[in-house]
């Protein structure tokens, strides 16, 4: 394979993602207010997540600069850093609802575990991350770099940790680059499906893991996953092909390439940060942290998946974990053990809102 498929401002290196500051946007005190003024009349402490509409958002002058976010993750660089959402004074809650009400705009959100939930509080509840069912957002673990089970991946910032919590960024594109030029006796290898474990929360009709490559072509696009502590889950599996010793070695290669100081961005998510990732074009990790000692000042930050209105076809190899791989439509997440007719219900009329398609 060669280098046609990284000619896009989707490659690029940590420096120049510090020289270009084209990702990074600031809500200004008039969006700010516009912002908080949606929220305020949205806002009931009283209604479910699935009560609340696309119409009820109203952000007026917070709108475009938001848009123009989204449009950079998809069209762009695939990863976007919008600064000044309100946060003095908002409860948990309405920070959560606010960030839903933003994703109400640009697609259709995704569930995201074992209970079915459409947004998670990423905090430290104790979870051991290295184990067959630990997931990272309940740990204070350092994560592996990895991509997340949908298209787009928006993280609000409510708390910040006391310290470390670093986020990390990586563009699949440039990693997959290098290791073409340095390593293309591997790429192949990347190419080639393995197992991947849903980390025990699995739909009834889902096995315990799935084949996936870490990078596919489509109309001309390169995709990418990678998540080396499901790929390791997975080996434990019974009935799951075991991995060669050369291809583990493209796994490792590609593993430490994604790591180095000169390819992944680090920066920190400060209260009010919103992060929006593209997980097809890039990978990212977080470090270890330590937390306050007051729980109103522990690190919390809200997690939501996406269906983009503007995603593109994927590869058909994706379809085993997005269930469908058509242009703008609703795929991609955890569909978890507790989807229901009110989750089902919520996703079509969502999808109806956007003009987005349900199914393939």
């Amino acid at each position: 394979m060669g280098l046609a498929f990284v000619d896009t401002p989707a490659s690029w290196s940590a420096q120049q993602l510090v020289a270009d500051s084209d990702w990074l946007m600031v809500l200004d005190a008039a969006a700010q207010a516009d912002l908080l003024a949606g929220l305020e009349r949205a806002f009931d402490p009283e209604r479910s997540l699935f009560d609340y509409e696309r119409a009820d958002f109203d952000f007026g002058r917070a709108h475009p600069v938001i848009a123009r976010a989204f449009a950079q993750v998809q069209q762009g660089r695939g990863v976007a850093l919008l600064r000044g959402l309100p946060r003095a004074g908002l409860s948990e809650q309405a920070f959560q609802v606010m960030t839903w009400g933003i994703g109400l705009h640009h697609g259709v959100a995704r569930p995201q575990g074992k209970a079915s939930q459409y947004i998670s509080a990423v905090r430290d509840a104790g979870v051991a991350y290295r184990t067959g069912t630990g997931r990272g957002y309940s740990s204070n673990a350092e994560l592996d770099f990895h991509t997340d089970s949908a298209d787009v991946v928006v993280l609000s910032c409510y708390n910040k940790a006391q310290a470390g919590g670093v986020s990390v960024t990586t563009s699949s594109v440039y990693a997959y680059q290098r290791m073409c030029a340095e390593r293309p006796d591997l790429v192949d290898f990347l190419m080639q499906p393995i197992h991947f474990s849903r980390q025990g929360e699995q739909a009834p009709d889902e096995a315990a893991s799935y084949p996936h490559p870490i990078f596919d072509v489509c109309d001309g696009r390169l995709f990418s996953k990678w998540n080396r502590n499901r790929v390791t889950s997975a080996q434990q599996l019974p009935g799951v092909p075991q991995i060669s010793a050369q291809h583990w070695q493209a796994l490792e290669a590609f593993d430490q390439v994604v790591r180095r100081p000169d390819v992944a961005h680090q920066f920190w998510l400060e209260p009010g940060d919103l992060q929006i990732i593209n997980s097809h074009v890039t990978v990212h990790s977080r470090t270890d942290f330590t937390d306050h000692a007051a729980p109103e000042l522990k690190r919390l930050l809200f997690r939501l998946w996406l269906a983009p209105t503007d995603g593109a076809r994927l590869p058909e190899s994706w379809g085993v974990l997005y269930r469908a791989v058509g242009a703008a439509t609703v795929r991609g997440g955890i569909v978890g053990q507790a989807y229901d007719a009110k989750r089902e219900q919520f996703e079509a009329r969502q999808a109806q809102a956007l003009g987005m398609r349900l199914r393939d």
